[in-house]
């Protein structure tokens, strides 16, 4: 098997406030993934070990992205949690209100199981495992990472995986999270995507 399913992926789901499909599996996105890269259709990640693959579009769809776009009106909450019990905590900000943005895109993001494996992440023996779902708002080509996954990265923390970000990199990712917020999971009453 050239591709499988990590089990940090499956948090992402209706409640989350993350990228989630209730009519395609994670399997399904495990399988999808593994063609595109039998075919060579995917691009580098952030470093040699990692690949995102593009959803094919017939699909996109069925993914439901979980941003609003932030306005004068959007009221912002912050909580102090972890990801995961061994991580050190964070502030995550999530938006109270707005109206969900369609998926223009969704992207398959796979680590190489020897990344993982040098930070005891991997969850299976396949090559590649599927590791996050991004759901892209329409109208946004190019979604950056995460400031706080880039400082988990750069600073080498646990659950980051070693990397090096450009000023530019920093700033543009922080520019584009200005913009968008998740929907806080506890406000998600199934309103349609605009």
């Amino acid at each position: 098997m050239i591709v499988a399913v990590n089990e940090f992926v499956k948090r992402q789901t209706k409640f989350s406030g993350k990228t989630y499909s209730e009519e395609l599996s994670f399997d399904f996105f495990a399988r999808h993934a593994e063609q595109k890269i039998i075919h060579k259709d995917f691009r580098q990640g952030y470093r040699p070990e990692v690949i995102i693959v593009k959803l094919d579009e017939k699909y996109v769809n069925k993914v439901i992205c979980p941003y609003v776009k932030i306005t004068k009106n959007t009221k912002l909450s912050a909580h102090f949690l972890k990801r995961r019990e061994n991580e050190e905590p964070y502030i995550q900000v999530r938006a109270l209100n707005g109206k969900l943005i369609k998926a223009g895109n969704v992207e398959l993001i796979l680590y190489h199981h020897d990344i993982l494996y040098e930070n005891d992440e991997n969850t299976t023996d396949a090559d590649w495992e599927l590791i996050s779902i991004n759901a892209l708002p329409m109208g946004v080509e190019s979604m950056p990472m995460g400031p706080i996954t880039m400082m988990r990265n750069q600073l080498e923390l646990i659950g980051g995986t070693k990397a090096n970000y450009s000023s530019d990199e920093w700033a543009e990712s922080v520019h584009f999270w200005q913009k968008f917020a998740p929907i806080d999971p506890n406000n998600f009453k199934d309103q349609a995507a605009i």
